[in-house]
């Protein structure tokens, strides 16, 4: 074995002497900057009084300093970077709202935003949410969009300052929709039901979002609506509904009937078959349109129900519901704006595994809606009358 040439030997020592004083200087930085004027701290993990902290997207932690000094959770912001600095873990701070306690130690602030548990849980809507709950017949009550919001809000405990769904069915149902940042080609359609918190389904986007706990109904409203808008509008809804013979609205509407009728995968078969009886013209004739005038909802309707009159029932209307009657996801908007071609003027599941079926006649379609039956996809569980009633 040939010993290392004492050039090598050198080298190797001069790179060991570079990190080793760039070490020490970062570690006498450190602490030079921490006893810089304006850099006190406080001590231990907070007196208890809780205060709500955002992390705003795109933000950093030298941008969080100087906040959290004004909010009283840390004595300075220079503290707080401090501790920020010397936390490797500090750059996995995520964006969202954060309950924290004023006067911590700013060490201790940087582990409570690192801790998952302090972080307030976004707000979760999926493709085909409804503004209010749902109640299942046979099955839990669905968590409306207003009620979700308040669970956020609230959290397990709410308290007397609560963001309720109360306030927010009132916020939904009377303020000026232009303050609540609904789009223009909405606004018209939307004051028709002034008084009514469904005039905004469907005009809140699926997605996450962060929610303030301490914003008021209508701030927390806005900011979904109007960042919804803008989902809406980047898939050129305008345009896009012009082309199919709608107006964005409607195009708005029949993408949430195609969000509650159609299985995975046939989305865009299900928004031909709307356009094309909208073309006939035929009626909708969608069970998913009675159901959301009911208090109850499963996939079997009544002859009753069927022939109640509501603004959005299509076997008693002609044309479109009134507003839409879920939240559609962006596929479901792309389904309308690009629907498949086909004649098709009937659909209908005919197994437990979602396999739909696709009829250009009545007669094709009838013996789907038996093999539907036989297959147990349309029984009712609505409790049978007894005698006397």
């Amino acid at each position: 074995m040939t010993s290392p040439h004492p050039s090598h030997r050198k080298t190797r020592g001069t790179a060991v002497l570079v990190v080793s004083i760039l070490l020490i200087i970062g570690f006498v930085a450190w602490i030079a900057i921490s006893r810089l004027p304006g850099n006190s701290d406080y001590s231990g993990t907070g007196n208890g009084e809780i205060q709500v902290v955002e992390v705003a997207e795109g933000s950093n932690v030298s941008m969080l300093g100087p906040k959290l000094e004004e909010l009283g959770v840390v004595k300075s912001s220079g503290a707080f970077q401090s501790a920020a600095f010397a936390n490797s873990d500090s750059d996995n701070i995520q964006p969202g709202f954060y309950r924290l306690q004023k006067q911590m130690s700013a060490s201790e602030a940087v582990k409570a935003l690192l801790d998952p548990a302090n972080r307030i849980a976004p707000l979760q809507v999926y493709g085909g949410a409804t503004l209010q709950d749902v109640v299942v017949v046979g099955g839990q009550t669905r968590l409306g969009i207003l009620s979700m919001i308040q669970q956020v809000s609230c959290g397990d405990d709410p308290g007397a300052d609560c963001l309720t769904a109360e306030e927010l069915h009132n916020v939904a149902a009377n303020a000026d929709p232009v303050q609540l940042g609904v789009p223009e080609w909405a606004i018209e359609a939307v004051n028709m039901h002034a008084g009514d918190p469904k005039r905004l389904e469907g005009l809140i986007a699926p997605g996450e979002y962060a929610v303030n706990p301490n914003a008021s109904a209508e701030e927390v409203l806005s900011d979904l609506i109007t960042r919804s808008a803008k989902q809406y509008e980047a898939t050129d809804i305008v345009g896009r509904a012009s082309a199919v013979g709608l107006s964005p609205y409607e195009l708005l509407i029949s993408a949430s009937l195609v969000e509650r009728e159609a299985p995975a995968g046939e989305f865009d078969k299900v928004a031909r078959v709307i356009l094309n009886r909208l073309k006939e013209p035929m009626r909708l004739e969608f069970d998913s349109t009675v159901n959301y005038g009911l208090p109850s909802v499963e996939v079997a309707t009544t002859d009753e129900d069927r022939q109640r009159p509501t603004p959005w029932n299509t076997y008693a209307k002609d044309g479109l519901p009134e507003t839409p009657i879920a939240s559609p996801s962006m596929e479901a908007i792309g389904a309308m704006e690009n629907p498949a071609e086909g004649e098709w003027l009937f659909f209908v599941t005919i197994d437990s595994d979602g396999t739909t079926v696709f009829n250009n006649t009545f007669e094709e379609h009838l013996d789907d809606v038996r093999q539907a039956i036989e297959s147990g996809v349309l029984d009712s569980k609505r409790e049978e009358p007894t005698d006397g009633q």
